[in-house]
């Protein structure tokens, strides 16, 4: 795994240099950009000539803050991967976060540990959501208590083998081997379903499978 090229957006000096110092002491880990608001975090980015792989954002912030950023980040720099470490661990903030393009979201009092393996499983997996929040989620759409769409997209055997192993959070390569099939194939296979179920990445694909109950997802990993 090549190293992982991570942003920090949060207006607090202090926990900012902190997370620096702790996600820098990992190997194939490297803090290439820091921010203290959204204005700032946007600046930084145009300026770029790589971008990062996975922002670490925070929502309460000056100037601009982590939600009005999402909102352009999502329309900007698709590409970068958001997981959102804030005090604000709501289900209203979850819920308006990840229809915000966010793919994973975490309390800001989380273990280092817990950040380290949430940015290695966003960056593998293109997601991460804990037991916590693919609950809320889940809670979610059962209380807008709308009758289930009719689902009518076909999607192959194989398609769905896929997307019930994405949706249990193993990698591209874990997968190939499961289904005796090269890694290659399984992005194909990604890629398909990203373009038949209309979702722009693959937390999109866990949120679309729970409200048409295309595959079956644990709630706890």
């Amino acid at each position: 795994m090549k190293t992982i090229s991570i942003a920090i957006a949060d207006d607090e000096a202090l926990f900012r240099k902190g997370m620096i110092l702790i996600l820098n002491s990992y190997s194939k880990l490297k803090v290439d950009l820091e921010a203290e608001n959204g204005n700032d975090l946007l600046q930084q980015l145009s300026a770029c000539t790589t971008l990062p792989d996975v922002l670490l954002l925070d929502l309460k912030m000056p100037e601009m803050n982590g939600i009005e950023a999402a909102k352009l980040l999502q329309k900007k720099y698709p590409s970068i991967k958001t997981i959102v470490l804030s005090t604000h661990f709501s289900r209203a903030f979850i819920i308006n976060m990840i229809e915000l393009s966010a793919v994973s979201y975490l309390p800001k009092n989380s273990q280092p540990q817990e950040v380290v393996e949430t940015i290695k499983a966003v960056y593998e997996n293109g997601f991460y959501y804990n037991s916590e929040v693919l609950s809320i989620i889940r809670e979610n759409i059962i209380s807008k208590k709308k009758p289930k769409a009719k689902f009518s997209i076909e999607l192959t055997s194989r398609e769905k083998e896929v997307l019930q192993l994405i949706c249990e959070q193993y990698t591209a390569p874990e997968i190939a081997e499961k289904l005796f099939i090269s890694p290659r194939t399984v992005d194909g296979h990604r890629n398909n379903l990203l373009l038949k179920l209309n979702c722009r990445n693959v937390a999109g694909l866990v949120v679309f499978a729970l409200q048409h109950e295309v595959v079956k997802i644990p709630l706890q990993y």
